[in-house]
């Protein structure tokens, strides 16, 4: 590729590589995306562009991560807001289920997530560890799960591990009263 000289290009190519990424970029995926070649230079202009997007937009926001990727994201408080807009999903849900579940039962074990989750937790655990939302610790020959600063950033969640849980907790019990109102409502309806 060529290297590009033009700051306002070197800008745009950043811009579209954050947001069309869907993901965390490393420093060098941006680096050539930008066409800088140059890391001084790329991380002045991502300084640039977050310092922009800070101010024009409400919404959106370009973050570091701790593991010292960027990402362009929605506010976590927007989430709920465009659930129903969303085309894809961060993850498939049956990977999403076992990360709530690590992040509702840690430590956990990797025997207990197989026997609750079953045999296909290991490429979920594959995938959550690629993506850092998980990190595990060897216990003589048991695997202890728990999730990531990552994680908590990337979902939006403060707080220690106790508050992560009782807040899970307080909306699996939302969700539930929510199906039962629901399962109420239709065998109301069903009876008439």
């Amino acid at each position: 590729m060529a290297r590009v000289e033009n700051i306002i290009e070197a800008t745009a190519r950043i811009e579209a590589a954050l947001y069309s990424a869907g993901r965390p970029l490393r420093i060098e995926d941006i680096i050539r995306a930008s066409g800088t070649e140059s890391r001084t230079k790329t991380l002045d202009l991502l300084e640039t562009i977050m310092k922009k997007t800070r101010t024009a937009f409400k919404a959106l926001e370009i973050v570091i991560l701790p593991d010292g990727t960027y990402v362009m994201q929605l506010k976590p408080e927007y989430s709920s807001t465009v659930k129903r807009y969303a085309s894809k999903p961060v993850l498939p849900n049956a990977t999403l289920k076992t990360l709530s579940y690590i992040a509702y039962m840690q430590p956990i074990a990797s025997k207990q997530l197989v026997e609750t989750r079953g045999s296909g937790v290991y490429a979920h655990l594959k995938e959550l560890r690629q993506l850092d939302y998980i990190t595990h610790q060897n216990v003589g020959r048991l695997k202890i799960y728990t999730t990531t600063e990552k994680f908590q950033k990337y979902f939006g969640i403060k707080g220690d591990v106790e508050d992560l849980k009782s807040r899970l907790f307080s909306k699996v019990r939302k969700t539930a009263s929510k199906g039962q109102t629901n399962r109420s409502l239709q065998i109301t309806a069903e009876s008439k």
